[in-house]
């Protein structure tokens, strides 16, 4: 921020201009021609005075909004859309994702009852949160049956090998992997809290007009 006056004598009226970083300001003034000098330096002294007050309120409300246009509303690292999987035991869901799909944990609190609460591991990158069940809040585990309606669909380097380690976490097959007419093999389980993931491996690149005619035969048979 600066100041930068400049000043222009017609007769005896003194006009005083002060370019600004931020603002500009014309001030006119009549001087009694015997006073000139003192008036003068007294109207500047209480002008740069009172627009410097000005400029420091509007150089400060200019810095505050730069600050916060700083923050980063979509975090680094972080998807736009995130799961959030509703636990009984928050702590075996890890340890699920942990064993099933070497996920790497991140964030672990504890809820009253000293039990873990809350948790965000990341899977190849992909971040999950992880939660308890709130009394305050309606959502809940799914029933251990299956019908879970959210799936999540997750990408790992060798399926058979995934489902293998997540039978042996405790989950149970829904589908048993088969190669998909889209170029993934994919199988379903579900894991010990209810949820139920569908685990896949690219095993073909296809087009789309590929997987067009292949969808095509599949229903008509």
């Amino acid at each position: 921020m600066y100041l930068q006056p400049a000043y222009r004598q017609a007769g005896n009226k003194t006009q005083i201009n002060f370019s600004t970083s931020v603002t500009e300001h014309r001030i006119s003034c009549r001087l009694v021609p015997m006073l000139r000098d003192r008036k003068y330096l007294e109207v500047v002294h209480y002008f740069l005075l009172e627009i410097l007050k000005i400029e420091m309120r509007i150089f400060i409300s200019h810095l505050t909004i730069q600050i916060m246009t700083k923050v980063k509303h979509i975090p680094d690292g972080v998807s736009a859309v995130l799961p959030m999987l509703v636990c009984r035991d928050v702590s075996a869901e890890i340890d699920f994702c942990k064993t099933t799909f070497n996920a790497l944990e991140g964030v672990r609190r504890p809820g009253p009852d000293g039990k873990a609460a809350h948790a965000a591991v990341t899977i190849n990158g992909a971040m999950i949160m992880i939660e308890c069940e709130w009394p305050t809040l309606s959502s809940r585990s799914p029933q251990a049956d299956g019908s879970s309606p959210v799936i999540i669909y997750v990408y790992v380097e060798d399926v058979d090998s995934a489902i293998e380690k997540a039978v042996a976490a405790g989950a149970k097959i829904l589908l048993p992997a088969k190669d998909q007419f889209w170029g993934d093999r994919t199988g379903r389980i579900m894991d010990p809290e209810g949820h139920v993931w569908t685990i896949s491996s690219r095993i073909k690149e296809t087009s789309s007009s590929e997987r067009e005619d292949r969808w095509s035969k599949i229903l008509n048979g």
